[in-house]
C-alpha cells in the first residue's frame, strides 16, 4: 500500500494513468493531455483506440511514459475475434500497456466461458509485450460476478483488474473492496477509474485502500490538490 503521508509529488505521478477518451477528442487535445501526463510524471497516457498511438508515440518520446489504449472500448462487447483483432493492431502501433473491457453481458448470463476465453487471448498475445489491465465495469455487475471475474483474471495472469471504462457509474468503495479481497494474495493489482466529484478526496481514499493506479482526465487537479489534502488532515 502507498505511505501517502511520505511521497513526493513527483512520486504521486506514477499512480495515474492520464487519459483523453471523449468520442470527438482531437489531435490537439491529444498532444496537449500527452503533454499534462509528461508535466505530471504519470504512469501512462491513455487514447480510446490505437489510431491515436502515432500522435501519442510522438508527444512521448524520449519519455518514461507507457503508451495506452483501450481494447473494445467503452463497450466490451465485442466478438472475440474483433477484441483480438484490436489486441495486435494496438501493439504494431506500439502500445505498450491495454485495457481490455470485459464482455459485460456475457457475464450476467453467467457465460464466463466467454470472460475465461477472451481473458486466456489477451494474457497469449499482450501479455509478453504490454501490461495487462481488465476492465470489470462494477456498476452492472453484483457482489459475485465481481469475485467470479476477479478470479478468471487471476488465473489467467494478468497484471491488473480495473473497475471501471469512466464512462459510466464510477465504482463505490464496497465494490472496490469486493474486487481487493477477491484478489488479495493473487499478485493482481488494482485500478481505479470513474472517480467521483470530489475527485481528489475520492481517488486519494481509493489509494489509500489499495488501488496502485488511478485512470482519470483529472490527473493534474487531483496531483495539485494533494498539499490541500494533507493540510486538512486527510492525508
Amino acid at each position: 500500500m502507498v505511505d501517502l503521508a511520505h511521497i513526493s509529488k513527483k512520486e504521486l505521478g506514477k499512480l495515474f494513468d492520464h487519459s483523453v477518451l471523449p468520442k470527438n477528442a482531437c489531435e490537439r487535445e491529444i498532444r496537449e493531455g500527452c503533454r499534462t501526463a509528461r508535466a505530471y510524471n504519470c504512469a501512462a497516457f491513455y487514447s480510446a483506440t490505437s489510431y491515436w498511438t502515432p500522435v501519442v508515440r510522438e508527444e512521448l518520446a524520449g519519455s518514461d511514459l507507457l503508451i495506452g489504449t483501450g481494447i473494445d472500448f467503452p463497450f466490451g462487447a465485442s466478438p472475440l475475434p474483433v477484441k483480438i483483432a484490436q489486441m495486435e493492431e494496438a501493439l504494431r502501433a506500439g502500445c505498450n500497456t491495454l485495457d481490455l473491457i470485459i464482455n459485460v453481458g456475457a457475464v450476467r448470463d453467467g457465460r464466463y466461458d466467454v470472460t475465461k476465453a477472451e481473458l486466456d487471448a489477451f494474457k497469449r498475445i499482450a501479455g509478453k509485450d504490454a501490461l495487462t489491465k481488465v476492465i470489470l465495469e462494477v456498476c452492472f455487475l453484483t457482489d459475485e460476478e465481481i469475485t467470479r471475474v476477479c478470479g478468471l483474471i487471476a488465473e489467467a495472469g494478468l497484471d491488473y483488474a480495473k473497475t471501471s471504462t469512466g464512462q459510466y457509474e464510477g465504482p463505490s468503495m464496497d465494490q472496490f473492496l469486493v474486487m481487493k479481497k477477491a484478489l488479495t494474495g493473487t499478485g493482481v493489482r488494482l485500478k481505479v477509474a470513474g472517480v467521483k466529484f470530489p475527485r481528489p478526496q475520492n481517488a486519494y481514499a481509493f489509494i489509500k485502500a489499495g488501488a496502485e493506479l488511478i485512470g482519470t482526465r483529472a490527473s493534474g487537479q487531483i496531483i495539485d490538490a494533494y498539499d490541500q489534502m494533507k493540510e486538512i488532515g486527510l492525508l
